[in-house]
């Protein structure tokens, strides 16, 4: 009756089940360690379920990590090294990251090692193929609920455009993106991922002057990684065997 009493009112107060299930697990030499251990418990419950969610809305279309990660086959700038990566310090000082290389080199799989680890320590992360992303922005302004989503990606504390470039764009679906991307200057950070070399974004935008100012706001806090090897998925494959 007393676990039933707790389940009940964990309810009323908004508190989980978590609260009821650890009442009678707890070993405490006073009322108030109990206590003490109980909030504890919960609030590791909290953070735990917080962080379940963020991985599960950041839309990774697979969980990738570190461990099946190989550092030997990108380029890293001299100034970085993989700890520093993982440590997700780029981060803090807003840096963007751009990962140039073919198409299966591994550049989606670090991308969301990284974002991974971002929602291990409480980040928002939001992940998308950017032809994805340009055709929400473009529904949205449809639906008159642009800025509603837009507010929503400006609450994310990473932003992963995933196949940049490899479908070209319209005019207003460029004009999206760039509004997307100058929100995001010295905000947040970025990466993008693209096998498309800078000189030829100007196909895939159209625009010209558009094209170098957003080259220009990636750019001006940024780490270039080359990944310069052939696909895994080509060189795994039963047809490379």
């Amino acid at each position: 009756m007393l676990t039933v009493a707790i389940a009940k009112c964990s309810k009323e107060l908004r508190l989980s089940r978590n609260i009821a299930d650890m009442s009678t697990r707890i070993q405490a030499e006073s009322h108030q360690e109990y206590l003490l251990k109980l909030l504890q418990s919960e609030l590791q419950h909290r953070d735990a379920a917080r962080k379940e969610k963020l991985l599960k809305n950041a839309g990774f279309y697979a969980v990738k990590t570190f461990e099946t990660f190989r550092f030997d086959e990108v380029t890293l700038p001299s100034a970085i090294d993989a700890q520093y990566l993982k440590s997700l310090e780029f981060m803090e000082s807003k840096t963007n990251l751009v990962m140039y290389g073919n198409v299966g080199t591994g550049k989606t799989h670090l991308s969301i090692a990284l974002g991974v680890e971002a929602c291990k320590k409480g980040l928002d992360v939001k992940f998308f193929r950017t032809s994805t992303l340009v055709n929400r922005l473009a529904e949205a302004k449809k639906r008159g609920a642009l800025s509603a989503f837009v507010k929503q990606l400006n609450k994310s504390d990473l932003l992963i455009c995933d196949e940049w470039g490899y479908v070209p764009l319209d005019r207003t679906g460029a004009q999206l993106l760039f509004e997307v991307i100058s929100e995001c200057y010295e905000k947040k950070s970025v990466i993008i991922n693209t096998n498309i070399e800078f000189s030829r974004w100007v196909n895939v935008f159209y625009d010209e002057q558009m094209t170098g100012a957003m080259i220009d706001r990636i750019l001006h806090h940024c780490h270039l990684l080359m990944f310069p090897g052939q696909s895994n998925r080509m060189r795994e494959s039963s047809l490379s065997q």
